[in-house]
């Protein structure tokens, strides 16, 4: 029974309700439960999904240790989510954008 931790932005007051019945809310839209069986994730997930069909508002994240998966780490989210994260070499990465970069090319009078 791995730890648990839900991050939610930007969403209806039902979520921070339900969440809060059943995990510690660590701070603002951050739940954490540290022995949560696989059962009891995929219900919570399931009801999760199920609101955010009919709501879609925000976003929400799920984590959780998972042997089988890459890096370790089980991932569910919902929405937008802030980052992309992919797999890559059995591990999980961040991939961000990266900025609009200034063009560096001088012409030939700057010299």
């Amino acid at each position: 029974m791995p730890m648990v931790v839900v991050i939610t932005r930007d969403v209806e007051a039902r979520y921070r309700g339900f969440l809060g019945s059943a995990m510690l809310e660590l701070a603002p839209g951050v739940y954490a439960h540290p022995h949560m069986s696989a059962g009891v994730r995929t219900r919570i997930w399931s009801v999760i999904e199920d609101w955010y069909c009919h709501l879609g508002k925000g976003s929400i994240l799920m984590t959780w240790a998972d042997t089988g998966s890459h890096g370790g780490l089980g991932l569910a989210s919902l929405g937008e989510v802030p980052k992309d994260i992919v797999a890559h070499d059995a591990m999980l990465l961040v991939r961000r954008p990266l900025p609009n970069q200034i063009s560096t090319t001088r012409n030939q009078t700057d010299l």
